[in-house]
């Protein structure tokens, strides 16, 4: 692996970490130091007792200590790439505050109207009543944009919540990131990187409904039963355990997504020893299905390791008190673990969303053209996606 380091290792850590530092070595600049999150490949300052990163194959990716801040190592941080589902967070952190999780919500065919074929779902059924605790389990365990699509309706349209996403990381100070689709389904123009989604699980690790849902493994849907209800399981396999990935001892969740264009990403928090680490990893490149899991495992690990003593490649901002959210969270933390499943995962079925365009047929001789009207809108062409793209975790 090729490293970006300056001519001899820098601390971070104390005054200077002169004590620490090898002959020859000099302080790097902590203007210095934040601004390598720029630079271009692998940045790690090498330090004694330091191991190097692992040499993974992702196109970007970072690991970040969540108390302080500090950027341990990074490769290509602000590389704009697509961020399929770990666009969610994002969305999760802009509209989550804005609902109490015991209101209550029927979902009708015009909440579901949109989604693109492709799409993950989470198996919202029409005319039924779901509490918005429901629908975040949607979100978070299956990625469904049947869920996204129904609390963007709720929050006042697809393309106002898209306009607060967008808002809400400018505020977060985001700048790769670009909006065009609230459920993070590939669409021409959006992108995000591994820093700013790094910024977006920070940020949503703060609430206490948002570390909730990330976390969670297992939930009925809806939660309360009845004969519609049925049992969902997180996506997230270095949570869960399963498709041949071990769970990942301490992982708190946040989120993983898939995507044709995008590849597979992965936001990935996890606690040990009194300490929190957030990785994020975007679009492996070793070909292997769970790639992205057992690179976010390695880049963990080597977190763990490195985190005492390593020094720091950049800092993120310090957040400002509303920077999680819009509005004060109105729910605190449930307490209550999610009763276990006991019934069969919910089957995913694919909503066609695609519009009909108007065409007209004549013939010599004809009097009359017909016109075949579809029900496709100016909004619906602005905001197209790319007909070959598919979502949800690759088998």
């Amino acid at each position: 692996m090729s490293l970006l380091a300056v001519p001899g290792p820098a601390a971070a850590d104390g005054p200077h970490g002169v004590d620490d530092l090898r002959p020859g070595a000099h302080v790097v600049d902590p203007v210095d130091a934040t601004s390598r999150l720029d630079g271009r490949g692998v940045q790690f300052l090498p330090r004694r007792d330091v191991p190097e990163p692992p040499d993974v194959t992702a196109l970007s990716w970072m690991v970040t200590d969540m108390a302080s801040g500090k950027v341990l190592a990074a490769k290509d941080a602000h590389r704009p790439l697509p961020p399929a589902s770990t666009l969610k967070a994002l969305f999760a952190v802009t509209v989550l505050p804005k609902f109490s999780q015991e209101e209550v919500h029927t979902v009708s065919l015009r909440d579901l109207a949109g989604i693109e074929a492709g799409s993950s779902l989470a198996g919202l059924k029409e005319d039924l009543p779901y509490r918005v605790a429901d629908l975040w389990h949607g979100v978070f365990l299956r990625s469904g944009s049947d869920a996204v699509h129904t609390l963007a309706s709720m929050n006042g349209g697809w393309d106002k919540t898209i306009d607060d996403m967008q808002g809400t990381a400018r505020r977060l100070g985001a700048r790769d990131t670009t909006v065009e689709s609230a459920d993070g389904f590939d669409t021409p123009g959006q992108f995000s990187s591994a820093y700013d989604l790094t910024l977006f699980g920070r940020a949503g690790l703060t609430d206490p409904d948002f570390a909730y849902f990330a976390s969670t493994k297992q939930a009925e849907l809806p939660e309360d039963g009845g004969p519609d209800a049925f049992g969902i399981q997180n996506t997230n396999r270095l949570l869960v355990g399963s498709h041949g990935v071990r769970p990942y001892n301490g992982l708190i969740g946040v989120k993983n997504g898939y995507t044709t264009h995008a590849g597979n990403t992965l936001i990935a928090a996890a606690r040990r020893g009194g300490r929190t680490l957030l990785v994020t990893v975007m679009n492996p490149q070793s070909g292997s299905r769970n790639a992205v899991y057992e690179e976010t495992r390695s880049l963990l690990d080597w977190g763990f390791e490195a985190a005492p003593r390593a020094a720091a490649v950049g800092v993120l901002p310090v957040m400002a008190p509303g920077d999680s959210g819009d509005e004060p969270h109105r729910v605190a933390h449930r307490s209550q673990p999610v009763t276990p499943l006991h019934k069969a995962a919910a089957a995913q079925s694919d909503a066609d969303a695609h519009a009909r365009y108007w065409w007209f047929l004549s013939a010599a001789g004809a009097v009359g053209v017909i016109a075949l009207a579809g029900l496709g809108t100016g909004l619906w062409w602005r905001r197209r996606k790319p007909p070959a793209s598919r979502d949800g975790e690759p088998d």
